[in-house]
């Protein structure tokens, strides 16, 4: 009797400190959840045999079959593929200097600028003519100080602004890039902007031919006058358009009647468009 009872003491002992271990590798969070049935209910019969079945060998798994096998092996591929799809997804909405350093050199070749040759092949891939008003926007926007070229820190820069690294973003620019033009603000930025984009760096005015190609860039689908203005600057005196000309004739453009009865001959009008009030009224009189 005495050796039965010094069996069952010590075997109830291994159970405590079995229990205790496990207990404290739950609070760890190193053990899994094995339901509720597998934790013991304090003093009861059930709680004890539940003890005793942790001290013994346990008993074999059931083998998975080919059905689970091929259930969990979908379900970690569709894990994998999520998380490359977001990660994939997530660099493409990310820009990428690296990208756009190579997006540059594709037109630059071993140049740190972009010349006319690949200025060209540039605007054939955007889908834009050289001569369209947009590229005089995105020229604005890269800051660019000539005009058909762009050098590597104008593109960086300016591209790096509209967040564009590669010829598909900036396709899908070209809306928001017309859409600027709507503003008056930065249309009258553009507007002067383009006098010193499109003049001869050493000269201080801009050719006419030049300034009347700009001009109808600028003005010939907004300005119903535009086409007699330039008719008067073909017949006029003038060979170039100095900075404070150009700029008169956009504020006459937005202030200016139709019909010129507002015009103020006394006003601060540079003489080129009190020249071309004169010659306009003197062509419908006649």
């Amino acid at each position: 009797m005495h050796s039965i009872n010094f069996q069952l003491n010590s075997h109830l002992t291994t159970l405590a400190s079995i229990h205790k271990i496990h207990h404290t590798l739950h609070r760890l969070n190193l053990t899994e959840d094995v339901g509720q049935d597998s934790h013991p209910s304090g003093n009861t019969a059930a709680g004890l045999l539940s003890c005793c079945s942790r001290a013994m060998p346990p008993r074999k798994k059931r083998r998975p079959s080919a059905g689970d096998d091929m259930s969990a092996k979908k379900s970690r591929q569709d894990s994998v593929y999520r998380k490359h799809d977001t990660s994939q997804i997530r660099e493409e909405e990310t820009f990428s200097s690296k990208r756009c350093l190579e997006w540059f050199y594709e037109y630059a070749g071993c140049d740190d600028v972009v010349g006319p040759e690949g200025m060209e092949k540039f605007c054939e891939d955007i889908g834009v003519e050289p001569e369209n008003v947009v590229m005089l926007v995105l020229a604005w926007k890269l800051d660019a100080q000539s005009m058909g070229y762009f050098t590597l820190q104008e593109w960086l820069r300016g591209m790096g602004s509209l967040q564009c690294d590669s010829t598909e973003r900036l396709r899908n620019s070209l809306d928001y890039l017309r859409s600027v033009l709507n503003d008056s603000t930065s249309f009258k930025l553009i507007y002067r902007y383009a006098f010193d984009f499109a003049r001869e760096k050493d000269q201080r005015s801009l050719d006419l031919n030049t300034a009347k190609c700009m001009l109808g860039l600028l003005l010939g689908k907004t300005w119903p006058l535009f086409p007699v203005f330039n008719q008067f600057l073909e017949q006029s005196k003038y060979k170039v358009i100095n900075k404070d000309q150009w700029c008169n004739v956009l504020e006459f453009s937005r202030t200016i009647n139709l019909d010129l009865s507002n015009y103020d001959e006394d006003g601060a009008w540079p003489v080129l468009l009190d020249e071309f009030v004169e010659w306009y009224k003197e062509r419908q009189m006649s």
